[in-house]
């Protein structure tokens, strides 16, 4: 069995002040993604015994990163997408192991009115691309904040929200076409009908406590998996960010 955690940390030294250690030892996950890590090289030193750091950073200061943490040492490490546009911000981490990839990413937000939508939309064709290249070699596992409630199901109020940045048609319709590209998203997988299951809750209005939230955060994986896929599961009693912790077992 290998257990996968990802969490959007929204800051990982405020994390760390929140918990993030304690929650980190107690889930002893094979492999730890994080995104929004929001740190420069040497602004922090995890001490995480047993585990190769792998980071990605922004160059812009304070913003965006990625980082995957593994017990076991991978094949190899790629950061980014390739293309020098889309990877200023630190937004991917892939490792490569025997028999299957695993990628972390944070989805670009396409911001208040829709602002950066089009570069949104050029990036879900470039990460499905991404995927589907590294899909061509072995299965893929994708984890992370991927800035999108698929259906109405996925958040708590859709009619209020429709058109909104992560539920507009345009941003759903990429994460429909990048699932039929060859990918299962886990948690829909084992709980299709879950209602109330987020992943995400403003900091605005206490939504946490009333469960007013998005599920934004996933595990998606090659459907050459399926027959490996174990349990999904999200962690929202776990604080410390905006978002909660996703998990993914698979044998």
């Amino acid at each position: 069995m290998k257990k996968m955690i990802s969490w959007n940390v929204n800051g990982i030294r405020a994390c760390v002040k929140k918990g993030f250690l304690d929650y980190f030892k107690e889930v002893d996950a094979d492999i730890f993604c994080i995104q929004e890590s929001r740190v420069q090289e040497g602004q922090i030193d995890l001490k995480l015994e047993g585990y190769h750091q792998y980071w990605n950073y922004a160059e812009k200061k304070g913003y965006s990163g990625t980082a995957i943490f593994t017990k076991q040492k991978p094949i190899s490490v790629l950061y980014g997408l390739g293309i020098e546009e889309h990877d200023k911000e630190g937004r991917v981490t892939a490792l490569e192991f025997e028999d299957f990839y695993v990628t972390t990413v944070y989805t670009p937000n396409s911001q208040p009115e829709l602002a950066r939508l089009d570069y949104r939309v050029e990036w879900d064709d470039a990460f499905r691309e991404y995927t589907n290249s590294l899909a061509k070699e072995k299965p893929v596992i994708v984890c992370g904040d991927l800035n999108v409630a698929h259906n109405e199901i996925d958040l708590k109020d859709p009619e209020t929200f429709r058109g909104s940045a992560g539920f507009s048609d345009e941003e759903r319709e990429k994460f429909t076409q990048f699932l039929e590209s060859g990918f299962i998203d886990t948690y829909r997988y084992f709980y299709p009908n879950k209602e109330e299951a987020y992943t995400w809750w403003s900091y605005k209005r206490r939504a946490r406590r009333y469960n007013a939230g998005w599920r934004i955060d996933y595990f998606c994986v090659s459907e050459r998996l399926k027959e490996r896929l174990v349990s999904a599961d999200i962690h929202a009693d776990i604080l410390g960010s905006d978002h909660c912790p996703v998990e993914l077992v698979i044998r």
